[in-house]
């Protein structure tokens, strides 16, 4: 989240880590930079999502490198599930996107094929890999670490239609 509050100061950004340690890291280094557009939390976004975030108030959801729960009887605990991304939907504003990144390509066809299946979001758009500018010019720990390996990250976009949303609020009128 550092490297998205300091390259756009004119967006706010919200993070959520279910672990405090995590969280409370990545806390410390916005306020070590002095990024005040960039807030972390812990705690569970599945609850911040369906409790407390209204219809048509985010630009922009990003999940990065979800934990996989590799073991079927433990898949239940993926964040990537129906009702999540029903909220996602929910939530974005009209053009408004969904950036999901993994580093399991299991997990990123599911997630996929249950997009399809459960919201009307448009995509997945390609999201190109840019070069790193430097050693920690990354979107998360686990980005840096696959790509100094060459493994695989798994990208992709997803947006709210605009045209639907106009479409509906035509049909009110």
């Amino acid at each position: 989240m550092q490297t998205a509050s300091t390259s756009h100061p004119d967006h706010n950004f919200l993070g959520i880590e279910m672990a405090r340690k995590y969280a409370r890291h990545a806390a410390g280094r916005l306020a070590k930079r002095e990024l005040t557009n960039g807030k972390m939390i812990s705690g569970d976004g599945l609850r911040l999502f369906r409790e407390f975030l209204t219809d048509d108030s985010v630009d922009a959801v990003h999940v990065y490198f979800p934990d996989p729960w590799w073991k079927d009887r433990h898949r239940k605990r993926r964040v990537m599930k129906p009702e999540f991304l029903r909220d996602i939907q929910r939530v974005l504003v009209p053009g408004g996107s969904l950036h999901f990144w993994t580093d399991v390509e299991e997990y990123f066809q599911t997630t996929h094929e249950l997009i399809a299946a459960e919201v009307s979001l448009e995509g997945p758009l390609e999201v190109g890999e840019r070069p790193a500018e430097h050693d920690l010019d990354y979107h998360t720990h686990f980005e840096r670490r696959m790509r100094m390996h060459d493994e695989p990250v798994y990208r992709s976009e997803f947006r709210k239609s605009v045209t639907s949303v106009m479409a509906a609020s035509d049909e009110i009128t």
